[in-house]
């Protein structure tokens, strides 16, 4: 690839190296529709390559920095210090600047941006690196937005991204940065919403943070947001914080904060047909990445403009159904004492084998035991015969979810899952088991039984 700058609309997953993690998902949302994406376009890793390889001293620094630990924090402090201040003295090529001025004539002069940083190890299903980079707001000029180009490569080597990187074993060579430049949005509300409770992990959840003015004073802990929360296009549960100040954008470039007027402190974000837009908004977004997403948004006019997607990295993998009821799995290894992932060839021998509703997830094996949880004598065996009898924590958990009475509704004794045909229960076995030795004879002939046939047939 040739080209240092790529517009959002070039832009999709499979740009990820020239553009990071934050640009990728970036292009994704600019193709969906019904999704508004403020305007602008990334720098590519491309020309973060060339200013790195072409700057003999940073080369130098960085083979010091490879072979130092997370606990030489003094020594990582000083180095990586002194290559942002290499790279922010590096002028950009007279090539990748023209280049950068042909995309910013396509916006007014006055236009004011967002310049933000895209890490090629950065929102990553498995690892999201979220706030290792910085982020600019309010840049108005092209001075300034070169001069922010470079901050936001030279944020790559920040302390606290250098220690994460070394703490999730990436190495800093091969991690490269992309700059987006992005119409900035002056919204009245900004936030976060999740569409997986991230309290709870509870999928059917989606849940919204919401301020007055820019996300950043919420994301700095500068305000408590309002929380709602919506379940199956309902909003469940709200609670109105106490909005004491906002950080708006200045008219010259920057941002500053704020009081909130005393009449609106204490108001409601948005209003609740807003927050059901929104929540359609994010399962939107949801199912085009197909996975649980946490989501920047602004509000302004009544329009919602989505300026970051990102997978929820924290969640565990949860089950693969082919309904949307609700369900208990139960993991097999932990009942075990075995908490470590399986390997494949396990996983797949332990599904061989069993007749139970077994599923997988992580490496682990999971029993769905929500129709025996269904049954009144379903619930006793597992309450205080077979998994509540050895493990008292999952007894308590299983306990808890029964209580709620909302979340597994109990079947008439007659259709319990927990009666054989003959109308002996799992409870009546385990007392056979418990005094008729012979029984334990019967499960060891069937076993070799089997076993015997299988040496006959493996296949």
């Amino acid at each position: 690839m040739s080209s240092y700058v790529l517009g959002f609309q070039e832009i999709d997953k499979t740009k990820l190296i020239f553009v990071g993690g934050k640009g990728a998902n970036l292009g994704e949302l600019t193709g969906i529709e019904g999704v508004r994406v403020p305007d602008g376009f990334c720098i590519s890793t491309v020309a973060f390559k060339r200013i790195i390889g072409e700057t003999s001293s940073i080369n130098k620094l960085l083979d010091r920095l490879s072979v130092l630990k997370v606990e030489d924090r003094d020594k990582i402090r000083e180095l990586s210090s002194e290559i942002r201040r290499v790279i922010e003295g590096i002028a950009i090529p007279q090539d990748i600047s023209e280049e950068i001025a042909r995309h910013l004539s396509k916006f007014d002069e006055t236009t004011a941006y967002a310049v933000r940083s895209s890490a090629t190890a950065e929102d990553l299903p498995t690892a999201s690196f979220a706030g290792q980079q910085d982020t600019y707001l309010n840049i108005i000029g092209k001075q300034a937005i070169y001069q922010h180009i470079s901050k936001c490569w030279a944020s790559l080597f920040t302390e606290r991204a250098v220690i994460y990187r070394r703490q999730n074993g990436f190495d800093h060579r091969n991690v490269y940065l992309s700059a987006i430049v992005q119409k900035m949005v002056f919204p009245q509300v900004a936030g976060i919403l999740f569409t997986t409770d991230p309290v709870t992990s509870n999928r059917k959840v989606l849940s919204i943070d919401a301020s007055f003015g820019l996300g950043e004073a919420m994301v700095s802990g500068l305000v408590n947001p309002d929380l709602y929360k919506v379940c199956n296009g309902k909003v469940i549960d709200k609670k109105i914080s106490t909005k004491k100040l906002a950080i708006y954008a200045l008219e010259e470039g920057g941002t500053t904060e704020q009081e909130i007027e005393p009449d609106r402190q204490n108001r409601q974000a948005l209003t609740d047909e807003q927050i059901l837009q929104l929540d359609r908004i994010g399962r939107k977004i949801e199912a085009h990445f197909g996975r649980p997403q946490d989501i920047e948004w602004c509000l302004l006019d009544d329009t919602f403009y989505i300026v970051q997607s990102r997978p929820i990295a924290t969640l565990f993998p949860i089950p693969e159904t082919n309904d949307e009821e609700n369900r208990v799995f139960v993991s097999v290894g932990h009942n075990q004492m075995m908490t470590d992932a399986m390997k494949p060839l396990g996983l797949s021998f332990f599904l061989l084998m069993t007749h139970a509703p077994m599923r997988t997830a992580g490496g682990r094996l999971f029993v769905d035991v929500t129709a025996t949880l269904a049954s009144p004598v379903g619930r006793e065996t597992i309450l205080n015969v077979t998994l509540g009898k050895s493990d008292p924590l999952m007894k308590d958990a299983l306990t808890t979810i029964i209580n709620r009475g909302d979340f597994i509704k109990l079947l008439p004794e007659d259709r319990s899952p927990g009666k054989s045909n003959t109308g002996r229960s799992l409870a009546d076995f385990q007392t056979l088991n418990d005094y008729d030795p012979a029984i334990v004879a019967d499960l060891i002939q069937q076993s070799q039984t089997s076993i015997e046939a299988l040496k006959q047939n493996p296949n």
